[in-house]
């Protein structure tokens, strides 16, 4: 019996925030690009030049690239000549002098408790300690007055040290400096903070154009503001996959095939922009395809793209030539659509989400050996075949403040487990391609996404139909408006760039009764935010409805990791 091939396997970790700025004003309403930038997409660059063998795809939204960018200027500046940062918790952090009024001071506590209990919070006794008195304080802030700066700025400092990625902490002796001097932070100590905050967001861009330089990591990118491509090509194919699901009254998208262009345009120029290459690869926003979507991506010169793999097999039970195959015969290859050439890749959903949500909570070493076991099941299951790749695709910021250490020990052993590993072949999408390997063919795809394998997290329900319905009069404004060559070529850039932050995913991820209420109401009040900008863009006065929250959330528990990630299947 011929000796078996080894496994390839890709990990594959994709990168995204929305548009957090208030593009009118320049102010960030969020600060969760710039924190996970320190502690998450520095730590994911660190593992990976920490292993010489390592190999990854890192997908990144080019939204967030630009927010990266933007916020690593602004740091410099600030440093340098002293200019305001426009984020107002890293402002706080930076300026010599505190917010006095109660509402604002309550405020700033309230934002410094917007952390992992368990990870980020409980693990430093310091800022354990300053997080109680904050929980007391914000249940009864008639007791504001009372509370000093220095508690303001201990908290502010923690807060930040708690977001820092777990390589800094180990590496880093300022940071390490300051968490073992616990409190009562200097100016200076908080200038030496910010400091090193900007170098973290000034370099991060830059680590991984080196890896991928070096190969050890295939840059991949997301069309530019992250839109689900499929129903703004065809909104109604989000029948495809739950033909029962109520649909918005919107029946079709206005200009949909344009926009969706214009998406995958920008992203290829933000690609060359900031790496200095053409991508190859696409994870489309939430891994959401269409046949339609990868006949577009092939068009503009991508080679591959994924999702999740109840698309695959959505798809395969409508397919004569396949349906009948098994699953471990059907997943672990990519497919092309008839007529098309690109390879669609498809994650393995359990594997994917043992490591999103189980590991969490498991011993780095065994979660490892249980990962790197079930892959071994998989290379020796079957006949041997060479062209069998296993797709790992998730969140590569979410997961980790779930982990023990930001997952130091986990991915550190994974990386160099995997790389060592006789039987198994980290390799890229794209490096999987360039050996020879190639796709099957299926005929074509059902329209869905990673989670389900339907369009259900977007779309379906009443507040997401309804946010749907104020895009779509919106872009109708828009098309009115710029039509005749009304607006000069700046002024119609910047209408442009408001609406692709509108026509983002994230805003309807949120919509809904069953997300935690405080996440569901800020990111209503971005989605209106952005809305009303665009139409203050266009000359236009906002409707009356972008005045009113629309979509409010649960006051109970939520879904899992507080509603940021899905599993990949319906869970019991």
């Amino acid at each position: 019996m011929p000796a078996k091939p080894k496994l390839n396997v890709v990990l594959c970790w994709h990168m995204h925030q929305p548009q957090y700025c208030n593009m009118m004003s320049g102010e960030y309403q969020q600060p969760w690009s710039y924190l996970h930038a320190i502690k998450d997409y520095v730590d994911m660059a660190a593992h990976i030049e920490a292993v010489p063998n390592a190999r990854a795809v890192v997908n990144f939204a080019p939204i967030l690239l630009d927010q990266l960018s933007d916020y690593a200027g602004q740091v410099r500046s600030f440093l340098r000549e002293g200019k305001t940062i426009r984020d107002p918790l890293l402002d706080a952090l930076a300026t010599a002098t505190l917010p006095t009024q109660p509402e604002s001071r309550l405020k700033l506590i309230k934002d410094c408790l917007r952390a992992n209990q368990k990870r980020l919070i409980d693990r430093f006794p310091h800022f354990h300690r300053l997080a109680e008195m904050a929980r007391w304080s914000s249940a009864h802030p008639d007791c504001m007055s009372y509370l000093s700066d220095q508690f303001l700025v201990d908290l502010l400092v923690w807060y930040h040290l708690a977001w820092m990625g777990e390589t800094v902490r180990r590496s880093d002796l300022r940071i390490r400096k300051l968490i073992d001097q616990g409190g009562n932070y200097s100016l200076h100590d908080r200038r030496t903070l910010v400091g090193v905050i900007g170098e973290l967001l000034s370099g991060v861009i830059d680590r991984y154009a080196r890896l991928a330089k070096q190969g050890k990591v295939e840059i991949a990118v997301t069309p530019y503001a992250h839109p689900i491509m499929p129903l703004l090509l065809d909104i109604k194919s989000a029948h495809e996959a739950m033909p029962a699901a109520p649909l918005p009254d919107l029946q079709a998208y206005p200009g949909g095939l344009e926009r969706s262009e214009w998406h995958i345009r920008e992203a290829i120029n933000s690609c060359e922009q900031y790496f200095d290459f053409r991508p190859r690869g696409c994870w489309p926003a939430e891994g959401s395809v269409s046949t339609a979507t990868l006949h577009l991506l092939e068009k503009h010169g991508f080679r591959w793209a994924a999702s999740g793999e109840s698309v695959l097999f959505h798809s395969v039970a409508r397919d004569e030539k396949l349906k009948e195959r098994a699953r471990e015969a059907l997943l672990f290859q990519p497919y092309h659509v008839q007529n098309g050439k690109l390879a669609c890749f498809f994650r393995d959903d359990g594997l994917s989400d043992m490591v999103g949500f189980t590991y969490a909570d498991w011993h780095a070493d065994d979660a490892v050996a249980n990962f790197i076991h079930h892959l071994e099941n998989i290379r020796t299951s079957g006949e041997p075949d060479a062209r069998r790749i296993v797709s790992i695709i998730l969140d590569g910021e979410n997961a980790w403040e779930y982990y023990p250490e930001n997952g130091y020990y986990f991915l550190n052993a994974l990386y160099q487990q995997l790389a060592a590993h006789p039987h198994i072949k980290l390799t890229t999408f794209s490096e999987y391609l360039d050996a020879g390997n190639g796709a099957a063919e299926i005929e074509s795809l059902v329209a869905g996404s990673w989670v389900y394998g339907t369009f259900s997290t977007w779309i379906g329900d009443r507040d997401k139909n309804r946010g749907w319905d104020m895009l779509g009069d919106a872009k109708r404004m828009f098309d009115a408006a710029t039509s005749g060559g009304r607006m000069d070529s700046e002024q119609l850039a910047a209408a442009q760039h408001q609406l692709s932050i509108c026509e983002g995913s994230d805003w309807f991820w949120w919509f809904g009764d069953y997300n935690p209420a405080d996440s569901v109401q800020d990111f209503d009040r971005l989605f209106r935010m952005h809305l009303a900008n665009l139409y203050q863009l266009l000359g236009k006065e906002p409707p009356e409805y972008l005045t009113h929250a629309f979509s409010h959330g649960t006051s109970g528990p939520g879904p899992a990791a507080g509603g940021v990630m899905r599993h990949g299947q319906p869970q019991s």
